[in-house]
């Protein structure tokens, strides 16, 4: 688990510090979009899929940091679309350094080396770049050649200037256990940090919608990558906790956190969670407070049924760990287990149907932005 020191007590000590105060919901990563708007158009990507107006829109460097400070977490993730494409970037995050908190600016690395001289290394920077596997896979998945070597260029360079750097990877029906073994050797000579893998959810606008994992392949397919990782004396280096692994090779029965990564973006709070978006709040409070967070999850909602991305189930690990750290230093010890009977996992015979809302939202949306524009006087008095 190659998360510094600093930041797993940092950690640590704000979930017990909510466990004292008798909170069951709390926040532990905040997943802050400033844009919607990419320089790739990935095949699995439900996040791009918006009119030009949309995609134009940005949180501004205050709106940012006031969400931030409203959240409370102490981690920071920047996804986007690509948030070095925002023109504040560097001030966003040096303005959350600046409170003490951890950020991943998550990048598909092609603006990285051009970009880098706006960041100074810190223990409260990572850049997380995202590599669906070696260069054939990972070209494939963001539909342009070229995009690894890039990105491996961009990882190098970062690394040596002293930058905290992790690769984000996300695995999809089409991954083959012994490239993903490979792959995962090969990030090794990269000097990064680790890797933080999950499989991808199944957004329902994706532009292809038949490569996504259903839990029981996810646990098979970790099942034979780790197999082949303990076979080859690997000691691959993961920056997520043992229990979210040893969750997605089906060893834990975990429910869904989906307050523990609450999304910011453009629209405001994103109801429930980063990956299900089904209304937005103006403020974090009211997230929290009108969310009816017993009816999403797996069991209890069809579009959450296959989901064992990290986003959700991480948050899950990580406060079982706090709780248990004596099972959770067993697994780390011994490893995750890649032949015992897989734990039980949550039936799907009460879960309610999906509810599809997204071109609904989009038209509100293009609504209020049509509304927020100011009138053009000239053409007011010609009218």
């Amino acid at each position: 688990m190659a998360v510094p020191l600093i930041q797993q007590v940092r950690v640590a000590s704000y979930i017990m510090k909510q466990k004292l105060k008798g909170n069951k919901r709390y926040p532990l990563v905040l997943m802050l979009e400033p844009l919607f708007r990419c320089n790739l158009a990935c095949s699995g990507c439900g996040k791009i899929d918006y009119p030009d107006a949309i995609l134009n829109k940005r949180l501004s460097v205050e709106e940012c940091l006031q969400a931030v400070d409203e959240c409370g977490a102490p981690m920071v993730s920047i996804p986007g679309g690509e948030p070095l494409l925002h023109k504040e970037i560097d001030k966003i995050v040096e303005g959350i350094i600046a409170r003490k908190k951890f950020v991943y600016l998550c990048t598909n690395a092609l603006l990285l080396k051009k970009k880098m001289d706006l960041f100074t290394p810190s223990p409260y920077l990572t850049f997380s770049v995202h590599l669906d596997g070696l260069k054939e896979e990972h070209d494939k998945s963001v539909s342009q050649e070229g995009v690894f070597e890039r990105a491996v260029e961009a990882i190098q360079q970062a690394v040596k200037r002293g930058f905290r750097v992790t690769v984000n990877c996300t695995l999809f029906n089409n991954a083959e256990p012994e490239r993903v073994a490979d792959f995962f050797d090969y990030v090794k000579t990269l000097g990064v940090e680790g890797v933080t893998v999950s499989p991808g959810y199944a957004y329902e606008r994706a532009p292809t919608q038949d490569h996504f994992l259903n839990r029981l392949d996810t646990k098979e397919l970790f099942r034979k990558v780790f197999r082949l990782g303990d076979k080859r004396g690997s000691n691959w280096v993961f920056n997520q906790s043992t229990l979210y692994l040893d969750f997605l090779a089906g060893n834990q029965t975990y429910e869904c956190t989906p307050w523990g990564s609450p999304a910011r973006n453009v629209f405001g709070w994103q109801k429930p969670c980063y990956l299900v978006g089904e209304g937005y709040t103006s403020t974090f409070k009211e997230l929290m407070e009108t969310t009816d967070w017993d009816t999403y999850g797996t069991g209890k909602y069809e579009k959450c049924a296959n989901c064992m991305v990290h986003c959700g189930y991480e948050p899950t690990a990580v406060t079982d760990t706090v709780s248990n750290p004596l099972k959770a230093l067993k697994v780390f010890m011994k490893g995750v287990s890649t032949e015992a009977p897989m734990a039980p996992d949550i039936p799907l015979h009460n879960q309610r149907p999906a509810t599809y809302v997204f071109e609904k939202q989009v038209t509100n949306f293009m609504h209020d932005i049509h509304e927020e524009k100011p009138r053009n006087p000239e053409k007011s008095k010609v009218a």
